[in-house]
């Protein structure tokens, strides 16, 4: 991939949410390179995007330092994560499942920063990571992947205070995306098509990977030049809404 003009680097680029950061930064003219574990995913998304633009690929663990350091490029997003399943009661949660999910999401998170921010800083770069609801609000067994959620609100505002001025951060918090038709092809599924399940949020759907590739591409862009430090909930406003029993 050539090495010109504004770069991202997409960690988990290759599906889901990252698959629809990837095509939103492709469509407004950024090169971008995946950085990813699964190859089968990240070749069948290379091959469908690549008369967009520039776009490679990059294996990569984000959680293993040595490899995040071959992954450093002018700009970044952080969206590769995991989630501990099956859930499990926090009495049953097994340390090591714990310990990996915080590895990758946080740690991971911190690595691709540390290795990134020198570049970034010669281009006014800027950072966002991916966080989730799960930061804010809870469902019953999922620990670690509130926690490590959590950890990267957390991370999004530390970093944000250390880089700056030279390089912003921001987090995004998506709420329920639909990735079904945004995964690689043994594991695609339709999109969901119960208007009960879309009519609960007050936006009137669940959101899906393009809405998340907008409000990333925003973040990165000079409109967004006076937001750093900051989380954004995009969850078609599920975490405002009351919630009790009739």
């Amino acid at each position: 991939m050539k090495h010109e003009g504004p770069v991202a680097v997409v960690t988990g680029g290759a599906q889901g949410i990252g698959k629809g950061i990837s095509q939103k930064m492709l469509e407004n003219g950024w090169r971008v390179l995946i950085a990813d574990v699964d190859e089968q995913a990240a070749a069948e998304t290379i091959a469908q995007y690549a008369g967009i633009g520039d776009i490679g690929f990059a294996a990569c663990d984000v959680s293993d330092e040595n490899q995040v350091m071959r992954c450093v490029t002018t700009a970044l997003v952080n969206n590769a994560g995991i989630s501990a399943s099956p859930r499990v009661p926090p009495q049953q949660l097994d340390l090591a499942r714990w310990n990996r999910v915080l590895a990758v999401n946080v740690s991971g998170t911190l690595l691709m920063a540390k290795y990134c921010a020198p570049h970034l800083e010669q281009y006014a770069g800027a950072i966002v990571n991916v966080a989730s609801t799960r930061a804010l609000q809870s469902e019953p067994d999922t620990e670690a992947d509130s926690a490590s959620k959590g950890g990267v609100v957390a991370l999004t505002h530390a970093l944000a205070i250390s880089l700056g001025p030279k390089i912003r951060v921001n987090c995004i918090s998506p709420g329920w995306i639909d990735t079904g038709e945004w995964q690689k092809q043994d594991k695609w599924r339709d999109a969901v098509q119960d208007k009960a399940e879309h009519a609960q949020h007050p936006g009137g759907r669940i959101g899906d990977p393009v809405d998340m590739g907008e409000l990333a591409a925003f973040l990165l862009s000079p409109a967004a030049a006076n937001i750093t430090g900051q989380n954004i909930v995009s969850d078609g406003g599920m975490t405002r809404k009351m919630a009790y029993r009739e």
